[in-house]
């Protein structure tokens, strides 16, 4: 009997380390994919000249877990000296619209391009002020939504590691490395400082450091 279970209990770990490691090549290798073009200087300029120079902010929006990851986007931006917000896209349907302002750039995620709430929130928007800039993150360069948009950041071909194929995990990676990427190069072109980030982030490990005093 113990032999038994201990057969089974071996099997079952070597079956996840093997799943791990091909989920971890997937993922990679979509990371790796992710075509790199102009468009994304494109939005980083956008971004510093609206943020910066207009006093405008960086709305991010999507919905359910593209959500989430945009919600992570906002809080990394504003704490890296670019003011934004998250703005969930059927809140904004109910008023939350109105946070929006003329200067605003509005960065907005969905894998499909097709999010029924998010293609709302762009005619909403472009309603309430015309001239409204829009950046997309999406895995569909021919949807709706990327056709909308000022500027598109294109994923790539990437396939979800849902053994279903239909739970966001690939592809809301790939998004946030895109985030990332966003982030980074808005910090270069802003030559935002270690004491600039003090100055934002006083509590905490990273606080401390950000200050040079012990944590």
């Amino acid at each position: 009997m113990y032999l038994c279970t201990f057969n089974s209990h071996y099997r079952k770990n070597m079956d996840v380390k093997q799943s791990m490691k091909e989920i971890l090549e997937a993922e990679s290798k979509a990371v790796q994919n992710i075509p790199i073009t102009d468009a994304y200087e494109e939005a980083v300029n956008l971004i510093v000249e609206q943020v910066k120079h207009e006093g405008g902010k960086l709305v991010t929006s999507g919905m359910g877990k593209c959500g989430q990851i945009a919600d992570n986007i906002a809080t990394t931006f504003s704490s890296t000296g670019i003011p934004a917000i998250f703005l969930h896209p059927s809140e904004a349907q109910h008023g939350d619209l109105g946070v929006v302002q003329p200067h605003d750039v509005l960065l907005l995620l969905s894998n499909s391009g097709r999010t029924n709430e998010i293609c709302a929130l762009v005619s909403l928007a472009h309603n309430l002020y015309p001239q409204l800039k829009i950046v997309v993150i999406t895995g569909n360069k021919d949807s709706e939504l990327a056709h909308l948009a000022d500027i598109c950041l294109w994923t790539g071909n990437t396939q979800e590691v849902c053994p279903l194929g239909l739970t966001p995990t690939t592809s809301t990676t790939v998004m946030t490395v895109i985030g990332d990427v966003l982030v980074v190069n808005t910090m270069r072109a802003t030559g935002f400082t270690k004491k600039d980030y003090a100055l934002r982030h006083h509590g905490g490990y990273l606080g401390s450091i950000a200050k040079g005093t012990k944590y």
